[in-house]
């Protein structure tokens, strides 16, 4: 598949390395992607990246979102790209959080670091289609208070009845008066009904092993827990066997997976 290309129509800047860009198609609009999906971005002349939407799931005029972290020459290059330049776009592809299996359940989403990108879709459908759904807790965590994507958003979330929203950071400056300490530990405290709880958790191996075994503690089941996973992805498609994870090529058979297939891969050192 051939990168299709996208016209850059904004920029935001989130974080001191972080910065959203929505996308327009040139001519061709590709799929829209569902939560959870990814696209393979492609900076002419420099290479291309994986990287997870972070927009709006219902918005319908063919743009996509992404918000990108830069991390290295391509991702940089993509995260510098200015209003007007133009960005090879394949996809979308991959599995998805799997919003319409958590109907009629208790949703919980916790994210660490710029782990809110990938679930940020899933948060605004879950609130679009607020009644569809029990209780929604989303846990945001991050290095610093600088360190927060969609900090504005995380505002409002803050005053939204229809969310419960924590956030912590793991070292506080002057003037912040929320919470301190690792992600994981709202999520210790949190009163669940582990029957009819189904789980999202996107962010560091260590924070996803941590959080997934918080919940299997509370008696929350492995396959109810579901995590975004991060390899090296290249083509998109299974072939290049580059993101292979055991048994999972994750661009095909992730990133998203249930925790019951996943948690006794991400426990094999250096697997």
């Amino acid at each position: 598949m051939a990168p299709v290309p996208y016209r850059v129509r904004s920029r935001v800047v989130e974080s001191p390395d972080s910065a959203t860009l929505c996308l327009e198609p040139v001519s061709e609009a590709l799929r829209r992607p569902e939560p959870g999906e990814f696209m393979m971005l492609y900076a002419f002349g420099v290479g291309e990246a994986a990287i997870s939407i972070s927009g709006d799931p219902s918005v319908t005029d063919g743009s996509i979102t992404h918000t990108i972290r830069a991390v290295g020459a391509v991702s940089r290059a993509l995260h510098d790209a200015a209003p007007g330049s133009i960005v090879g776009v394949r996809g979308p592809f991959g599995t998805t959080w799997g919003l319409d299996e958590a109907a009629g359940r208790d949703l919980v989403m916790v994210a660490g670091g710029v782990g809110l990108c990938p679930l940020r879709p899933a948060v605004l459908g879950a609130l679009a289609q607020r009644s569809r759904y029990r209780r929604l807790t989303l846990i945001v965590g991050a290095r610093s208070r600088a360190d927060f994507v969609f900090a504005a958003q995380l505002e409002k979330w803050a005053q939204d009845p229809d969310i419960e929203l924590h956030v912590t950071v793991d070292v506080p400056v002057q003037g912040w008066r929320g919470e301190v300490g690792l992600v994981t530990e709202p999520l210790r405290r949190l009163a669940l009904d582990p029957e009819h709880t189904t789980a999202f958790l996107c962010g560091p191996e260590p924070m996803l092993r941590f959080g997934a075994e918080a919940l299997l503690a509370k008696g929350v089941a492995a396959q109810d827990i579901r995590v975004s996973l991060e390899r090296n992805m290249q083509c998109g498609v299974g072939w290049c066997g580059h993101c292979q994870l055991g048994p999972l090529l994750l661009c095909r058979d992730g990133p998203v997976v249930s925790y019951d297939v996943a948690g006794p891969l991400l426990r094999v050192k250096e697997l």
